[in-house]
Order: structure tokens, then C-alpha cells, then sequence
């Protein structure tokens, strides 16, 4: 037995340790295990109420920030891994390696509770880049109703598609914008796209409205529909619980043909479409709401609204000789909106009791002329205000915005370039004081409700869809139109369609590819404006030209595949207008020489790389564009003499990669508006020094003095950019209306104290620096700095730069104090972005208003 026993207890003192290390270890795992659920558990918590958090924060126009959705995706990931089958893989003889896995694990969920707890005390969510703006509206009247209604279906989850069906101008879009404006303060929908239909349906522009909202750009770039439609779809699903209003639909049709997937219960998307068609809004499977004209107390509070309080009495009623007439014109407006607003702008302001008589008897034989279909009815109201412009040019400013597409932003320097185009503003002393009478009209149009402003572009108008109809059908007689604009032609309308009564045709915004010679074979005598910008073309027949001897203005621009014009154009020698921009592959046009009437020709970035043959002939010109496209050069030179022919110029654009002489230039005049390259200090000078001796300042200009690579350019429109010179020892002049300064490259430059002119710069906002070597300081004196006006600086690449100021000016201890020290130089500037490449910048630069520098 004692042989037995010695053995035995040596193997318990063997293994004695071993089980008690290892029965500790699982004491310790367990107790481990035990903790980290617990807190696992927490993290559970914690996450769940920084998802509420969120969900209070996450309104529309509000995306969760990087760090929130980085956050929680790792807690989802956490929670959702089963540690105990983790740590039990190793198996009951590796009780450390468990114990260490579960360590390491706790490691891990600690940090990301510890995430957490940061997260909890702040706010969540960032502005979202590609939410939708709220919409320039109006108030809406008797429709309050219509609205709730609309509301509570897009708020509930039963209605997936709703049609807002009513007639023409009863406010249909109106009540979608003020609903589109409600829901950005809710959290129901992700995102709201809002796109126009118009007639004809066009797949590709509906499907670039919603890409455009969505901001995707590989989308845009795509030119198959089908394909756009395939990737639109994939975008949409993934979206989730996005609204898409689609306004003014004529045209049923399958929503999986543009990309829109269909909207569900389960997806939370959601669809509404305004139309003037029952039927349309049934074929959608839309549950139909109808919007009704205004009853006689809503519409009779609109127009006094809109009309004004002269016809109110001290009392607030309206006066007793105008109450008769004035509820007569308001039922005869039939309680539709556009019709009350139109009539009230065209007699705002009238208080004489016998033209508001007048105006009512002009408005029932303006309804009984046109008597027919409830448009018909309102075409007669609205050719009732349009009937009261005046002057009679204004009525014909009026029709000329009816050549553009249907809904289409008409920008409104480009409408006021046309009417001066057209000879619808009298000649004046200076091109801006034709913009001025320009806008004077432009707002005239707006207050008479027959021009709107752009929902979604600042500096444009648009036309009313009834509004436009109504303009085309007084066309159809005198003058007559033809206007084919934005409806995705392929090919020239029909040879019937080309009469000789015809005076102006817009087939702007087309795919047409050619113009061939048998549609156009009939003279069309009469015919003195020819739109056809934004179209497909690259071939014009050599004969059309032939049979418009009255052409006017010829409109070919953004033709990208356009590669010649035809000699015949030569023939129009009645011809102002010509406009030829971004035409991309027109590399040469015939000779100028028997156009001697042209006042404008546009041939802003073509690929044409010598002045066209026969220029300085046309003597009347008043606008010239030779700019190039990508960084082709001009091969050839405008010559002096070319330049003093055309003494008439008010607007010159001119490639860089054309030297000017600065005498040459200050001889013309009338030069109003110039953008254009001096080779030298002194050719500038000169140009500068006969401007102001004819005491006219230029109104916009963008001036290159330089010899170097052009870099930048900063903002406003009377900017001077100097480059590649040598500027110390130079009395370099400077226009008293500069507004931004541009220089690079001069290794010379000491600071902006070297310009001799620099403190007649009374209205420079921004200023760029780049690459002066030389530079150590941006103003040579602290005491009274040449410059109080800037708004920014920006400094690039300065090597040798010590701060704005010479340093023995500027050796303070807190930048904070720089505000003190200068206060009349630093407390006007906004912003000065910093650059630096080698050396470190004082901490003169970096105080209060000031940026960062960016180390590179």
C-alpha cells in the first residue's frame, strides 16, 4: 500500500497546482462573463436612447453626423456578436486564453460605450447638402381645406398616390408648394423631389429634375434613358420613404419607365401629381382630390389683397362708387386665382371710378371674344391685362418670353439681352442704362402677375403655363410665332408649318440634328428671328439661308456638334444678332465682310482659332465675344485696324492669347463693358489714362496685365488681374471702381503699397496673392493702411511672407490685439484664407478673424 502511495500524492502535488490555477481562472471568467453582459447590456441602453435622440433631431433637412453613424454602426455590430461562443471555442484547457479574449472584448466594448457618453450631450445631426429648399410662395386663399386634406394623406399610410386634379390657374401648384414647405419642418419623408412635367412628356428631363435634386452626377452624365432609368431606380430604392411631387402632368404614364419605383405602404414612398386631367390622375391609380375655384367672399378678399387699399374707405369697406364694378370684375375673374391676381396687378393703383367701368367693359368683351372652354374663359381675362400694357413694346416683351420652353427659368440678363436684341428697348447712351429700362419692364410683367419668379433659380422669371397658352394663341395671328421650343423634336416641323407670314420661330431646346433643304424651300419673307439654340445640330444645308432675306437674329449657340455654317449665310445682309457660343466644334465661319448691319456677334468658346475674315466691315458692331474653348489658342491677331473700325463698341471680349495695345483700346469710346490682356505695365497704363480722361468709368470689366499662366480669378465684376511683371519702379495705375485684385508671379512686389494707385481703390472687396517671392509683408504700414475696404485676402505660396504688416510693426504677443493695434484695416476684413508652402506665418495673421494656415 505505502508502494501506492507516495506515487499518488506526488500526482496530486503535480496536478494540485495546475486545477487550482485553473479553477480560479474560471472563477475569474465567470465573474468576467457575468460583468461584461451587464455592461453589453448598458451598451443596449445606451444605444437605443441615442437612437431616440436622433429620431427627435432628425427632421427634414437633417442627416445624422459621420461620427453618430459611425458610432452606431459599430455598437450594432458589437452587440450583435455572440462573445460566449467566442471565448468557449477555446476549449475548458486554454481558461487563460478565454479569460484574455473576454478581456480584450470588455477593452473594446468600453471604448465604444465611452464614444457613447460623448455622443449623448450634443447635437447629433448636420445640415443635409442635398435637402430641399423651402419655396418661394404665395398665401394661399380658400384653399386652407384642400391643404389639410392633402396633408393628412401624406402624413398617414393608407394613401400611396394622390392626384391634385383642378382647371388651369386654380392654384394647384401653389397649394403643393405651401404643402412642400410644411413638410420640411416634419420628419415623415427622407427626401422631397420636387420636378415638372409639361407637356410634351419628356422622359430625359424629368429623369435630370430628380437626378439634379438627388445630386447624382453619374446619372446626369448618362445619355440612355433606359439606362438612367435603371440606375434612377436603384437610387430610389435605397433612399426609402422619399416623396416625389411631379406638377403639371399631362400625359399618363409607367413610372418605371422614367425610374420611379412604385410607391408602397412598405416603402414609405409616397406620389403626387397636380394635373388638369381627371383622367390622368385616374390612370396613375391616384386617389383624386379636386381643387375648386374660390368662392365670391375668398375671391372678392384676393383681389382687394392684390388691387390695393384705394378702393377701401377710411372704414376698411370698399368705397361705395367702386363696390358695383369692383365685385363685377371679380365674377367675371370666375373665382379662378391667376385670373383675380392678373386683373388686380394690371389695375393696381387706378381710383378713378370711370376707368375701373371702362376696364370692366374691356374685360366681358375680352371673355366674350374668346367665349368657349373654362381656358378659353381665362385666356379672355388674362388678354385683358395683357391688353392694358403699355407702351404697345411692352405687350411685344411680353410675347418674346412666350419663344422659351414650357416652365422653362428664363434667365433675366438673357431675356433683357434679347428685347435689346430685338430693338424692343430704345437706343440709349450706355448698354446698362438698356438693362435699367430693361428691368423696369421686367418688374412691370411681374406686378401684372403675367411674369413669375423662379421657384428654384434666383435671377429668373417664368410664365405661367395658362399664361404662356394665352400669349401663343395672340400669336397665331399678329405677329405670328411659330413655337416649337422644349418638346424634344429630332427633326425641323413639317414644310406646311414654314409659312411666309411667319416673323419669329423658337426651336430652342430640341434634339434636332439637321437642318435639311427641302423643309425649308418655301421663302419665308417675313421671318426676322430664328432660335435654335440647344439643339443636336451638326449639319446646316448649304441653301436655307437663301429664303430669309429679313432675318434679323439667328440664334445657333450651344450646338456642340456643329463643325461649319453655309456659305448662303453671307447672304443675310440685314443680319444684328448672331450668336454662335459654345459651339464647340465650329472651327471657322464665312466671311463677315457684306455684314454690315451686325451689332452683336457671339463666338465665345468655338473652336474658330482665327478672327473671321471680313470683321472689319461691320462697322455697327456693339457686341464682340473671341473667346476660346478648352485651351486652344487663336492662331491669329486682331489687328489695330480691325479694332478702330468697330468704334461703335460697348461690349469686347477678347482671349487672352490676344495682346492688346492699350492706345488702340482707348480709343474706343463707347466701351462699357471689357474683358481682355495687356502684354505690359505701359500698354495699361495708357488704356487706363484714356478712360479717365473721358471721365466715363468702365461698368464691368476683367483686365489681364501679364506675361504668365492666368491662375485665378477673384470675385465681382470689375476685377484686374497683373502677373509675371516687374512692378517695383512702376507708377502702375489702378480704376477707382476696382472691386477684386489678382497677382502672381511678381517677385519684384514688396507689398501692396507698391501700386501707386492702390489707395484710390475705394471699392476693392477681395484680393489674391500667389507666388510674389519677394513679398514679406501685404501692407508696408499698419498706421494708416492704404486699403479699409477688403472683405478677403487670400495668400498663396508667399515664401517669404512675415505677417500683413512690416515686421518691426507687428512683434506682438497675442494676436488678439492685432484687432487693437489696426483696427482700421483689420476691422473691415471678413476672411484671409492662408496657403503657406515652406515657411511658417506670423501669429499676427492668426488672431481674432482670422483662419487657420493650412499646412501642406
Amino acid at each position: 500500500m505505502e508502494n501506492f502511495v507516495g506515487p499518488i500524492i506526488e500526482i496530486v502535488k503535480s496536478v494540485g497546482g495546475p486545477i487550482v490555477r485553473y479553477l480560479k481562472y474560471q472563477i475569474k471568467f465567470n465573474s468576467d462573463l457575468e460583468e461584461f453582459n451587464a455592461r453589453k447590456q448598458r451598451l443596449c441602453s445606451q444605444k437605443g436612447e441615442i437612437e431616440s435622440i436622433l429620431e427627435t433631431q432628425l427632421h427634414y433637412g437633417k442627416v445624422a453626423k459621420v461620427e453618430v453613424q459611425a458610432w452606431l454602426e459599430d455598437a450594432e455590430k458589437f452587440v450583435a456578436k455572440n462573445i460566449a461562443n467566442e471565448v468557449n471555442g477555446w476549449g475548458c484547457l486554454s481558461c487563460c486564453c478565454r479569460v484574455k479574449v473576454l478581456q480584450e472584448r470588455a477593452q473594446e466594448l468600453q471604448e465604444i460605450y465611452e464614444r457613447g457618453d460623448r455622443l449623448a450631450n450634443r447635437c447629433l445631426v448636420r445640415d443635409d447638402p442635398s435637402a430641399s429648399v423651402e419655396l418661394p410662395t404665395t398665401e394661399l386663399q380658400g384653399s386652407g381645406d384642400v391643404k389639410e386634406e392633402i396633408l393628412a394623406c401624406l402624413m398617414g399610410n393608407e394613401v400611396t398616390k394622390l392626384g391634385v386634379w383642378g382647371m388651369g390657374g386654380v392654384g394647384k401648384t401653389t397649394i403643393m408648394e405651401n404643402v412642400h414647405n410644411e413638410l420640411l419642418t416634419k420628419a415623415k419623408f427622407k427626401k422631397i423631389i420636387w420636378a415638372t412635367v409639361s407637356q410634351p412628356l419628356d422622359i430625359y428631363k424629368l429623369q435630370e429634375q430628380i437626378a439634379s435634386t438627388l445630386k447624382e452626377e453619374d446619372i446626369l452624365k448618362q445619355p440612355n434613358t433606359n439606362i438612367r432609368a435603371g440606375m434612377l431606380l436603384s437610387v430610389l430604392q435605397r433612399q426609402m420613404r422619399f416623396l416625389l411631387i411631379l406638377d403639371d402632368a399631362w400625359d399618363s404614364f409607367k413610372l418605371t419607365t422614367v425610374g420611379i419605383p412604385e410607391p408602397l405602404k412598405s416603402n414609405g414612398c409616397k406620389l403626387v401629381l397636380t394635373t388638369r386631367s381627371h383622367a390622368v390622375a385616374r390612370d396613375m391609380e391616384c386617389k383624386i382630390i379636386e381643387v375648386k375655384t374660390l368662392l365670391e367672399k375668398e375671391a372678392l378678399k384676393l383681389f382687394i389683397n392684390k388691387v390695393g387699399d384705394i378702393v377701401l374707405s377710411d372704414q376698411g369697406c370698399i368705397k361705395g362708387t367702386l363696390e358695383a364694378t369692383l365685385k363685377g370684375i371679380v365674377d367675371e375673374c370666375a373665382g379662378l386665382p391667376l385670373a383675380i391676381v392678373t386683373v388686380a396687378g394690371s389695375l393696381k393703383g387706378e381710383s378713378e371710378p370711370r376707368l375701373w367701368s371702362a376696364a370692366l367693359n374691356q374685360l366681358k368683351n375680352c371673355k366674350r371674344n374668346v367665349a368657349g372652354t373654362d381656358d378659353d374663359n381665362a385666356f379672355g381675362v388674362l388678354k385683358f391685362s395683357y391688353d392694358r400694357l403699355k407702351p404697345s413694346k411692352i405687350q411685344h416683351c411680353f410675347l418674346c418670353c412666350a419663344l422659351y420652353p414650357e416652365d422653362h427659368n428664363i434667365p433675366i440678363d438673357d431675356i433683357i439681352d434679347y428685347w435689346i436684341d430685338e430693338g424692343l428697348i430704345d437706343e440709349m447712351e450706355t448698354v446698362q442704362a438698356m438693362k435699367d429700362e430693361g428691368l423696369d419692364r421686367l418688374k412691370k410683367l411681374q406686378d401684372n402677375c403675367l411674369l413669375e419668379s423662379s421657384k428654384f433659380e434666383n435671377d429668373s422669371v417664368r410664365m405661367h403655363d395658362l399664361v404662356r397658352d394665352m400669349a401663343l394663341q395672340i400669336t397665331r395671328t399678329s405677329p405670328q410665332f411659330m413655337v416649337e421650343a422644349g418638346k424634344a423634336l429630332t427633326k425641323l416641323p413639317e414644310k406646311g408649318k414654314w409659312t411666309e407670314e411667319l416673323e419669329k420661330v423658337s426651336l430652342m431646346w430640341n434634339r434636332i440634328e439637321e437642318i435639311p433643304s427641302s423643309i425649308l424651300s418655301s421663302k419665308c419673307t417675313m421671318l426676322t428671328t430664328l432660335l435654335l439654340s440647344h439643339n443636336h445640330l451638326s449639319t446646316i444645308s448649304e441653301s436655307v439661308f437663301e429664303h430669309m432675306p429679313a432675318l434679323k437674329i439667328l440664334d445657333l449657340s450651344y450646338n456642340s456638334q456643329l463643325r461649319s455654317l453655309p456659305r448662303s449665310i453671307s447672304k443675310l445682309v440685314n443680319l444684328t444678332t448672331l450668336l454662335l457660343q459654345w459651339c464647340h466644334s465650329l472651327t471657322e465661319v464665312p466671311s463677315l465682310s457684306e455684314f454690315g448691319a451686325l451689332k452683336k456677334l457671339d463666338l465665345n468658346w468655338t473652336g474658330i482659332k482665327e478672327v473671321p475674315r471680313g470683321l472689319e466691315m461691320c462697322t455697327n458692331l456693339k457686341y464682340l465675344s473671341l473667346t476660346k474653348w478648352g485651351h486652344e489658342k487663336f492662331c491669329g491677331i486682331l489687328d489695330d485696324a480691325i479694332l478702330l473700325n468697330l468704334s461703335k463698341l460697348q461690349q469686347l471680349f477678347v482671349d487672352e492669347s490676344i495682346a492688346l495695345r492699350g492706345e488702340v483700346i482707348g480709343r474706343l469710346e463707347k466701351l462699357e463693358d471689357f474683358h481682355g490682356r495687356f502684354p505690359t505695365v505701359h500698354d495699361w497704363n495708357i488704356f487706363l489714362k484714356c478712360v479717365n480722361d473721358r471721365g466715363v468709368q468702365l461698368s464691368r470689366y476683367f483686365l489681364r496685365v501679364r506675361n504668365s499662366t492666368f491662375m485665378g480669378r477673384p470675385g465681382g465684376y470689375r476685377t484686374v488681374e497683373f502677373g509675371g511683371i516687374d512692378i517695383v519702379g512702376e507708377n502702375i495705375l489702378l480704376p477707382p471702381s476696382l472691386n477684386g485684385l489678382f497677382i502672381h508671379n511678381c517677385d519684384n512686389l514688396r507689398s501692396l503699397n507698391d501700386f501707386y494707385s492702390i489707395k484710390d481703390a475705394k471699392y476693392l472687396k477681395s484680393c489674391g496673392i500667389l507666388r510674389c517671392n519677394g513679398m514679406e509683408c501685404v501692407f508696408s504700414s499698419w498706421i494708416n493702411p492704404p486699403v479699409q475696404t477688403l472683405e478677403e485676402l487670400t495668400l498663396i505660396a508667399l515664401d517669404k511672407l512675415e505677417g500683413l504688416f512690416e515686421a518691426e510693426m507687428i512683434a506682438i504677443s497675442y494676436p488678439d490685439k492685432v484687432m487693437l493695434v489696426a483696427p482700421a484695416m483689420l476691422i473691415h476684413v471678413l476672411k484671409v484664407k492662408m496657403y503657406p508652402c515652406r515657411r511658417p506665418c506670423s501669429a499676427s495673421l492668426r488672431g481674432k478673424g482670422w483662419e487657420e494656415p493650412v499646412w501642406r
